[in-house]
């Protein structure tokens, strides 16, 4: 796999500031309101973000400019390192970069859900991350299935809604959810 640009890098790359010290605030800002999200939901204070990420309230307004701006800036970003890792995991074995990617985009399920619910799937970045996501993890599939690892009667959208119906159920605790997740993707290897 190359690393061919996927559309919602170029929506994450427009958005992010030029001058060294405005990138270092807006990735904080994205950081602090990724864990926010995740802890607290769509509701999460737009102070905690910024004091979670060290700034003021101004700037977080500067960057962001509706609460909107930042959900989708959140949601592109997060997608947009589902991309960068299925970049990376690509030499892998294909069993194992197909999993190892499967597990990361569990944990952005955390943060998606949130997310969209405060978007109500109006936005128009999500068809952009959508084709993105698919265009980085559906190869690793179609190479696991041709390496005969990974069934071949499933498809990528089946995989994606398996791995989100998992994520969406409560768990204890991560270990838990991680086991579930493990069980799950042994049902995805082909029998040999």
């Amino acid at each position: 796999m190359t690393a061919t640009p996927f559309p919602v890098g170029e929506i994450v790359a427009a958005r992010r500031p030029h001058r060294k010290d405005a990138a270092r605030n807006y990735d904080a800002l994205l950081d602090a309101a990724r864990e926010a999200f995740a802890e607290h939901g769509a509701d999460a204070s737009l102070e905690d973000i910024a004091r979670r990420a060290g700034v003021g309230i101004g700037t977080l307004y500067r960057n962001f400019p509706t609460r909107r701006d930042l959900f989708e800036s959140v949601y592109a970003d997060e997608v947009n390192a589902l991309c960068r890792a299925a970049v990376e995991l690509a030499d892998r074995e294909p069993w194992e970069a197909l999993t190892a990617w499967l597990n990361r985009f569990a944990g952005y399920m955390v943060t998606k859900r949130a997310v969209r619910e405060a978007l109500d799937g109006e936005s128009g970045i999500f068809q952009s991350c959508r084709e993105s996501m698919y265009a980085a993890g559906g190869p690793l599939l179609e190479r696991a299935q041709r390496a005969g690892v990974a069934r071949a009667d499933m498809d990528f959208g089946d995989l994606l809604r398996m791995v989100a119906g998992i994520t969406a159920t409560a768990f204890e605790d991560d270990a838990q959810r991680d086991r579930v997740l493990a069980i799950a993707l042994d049902g995805v290897r082909a029998s040999r």
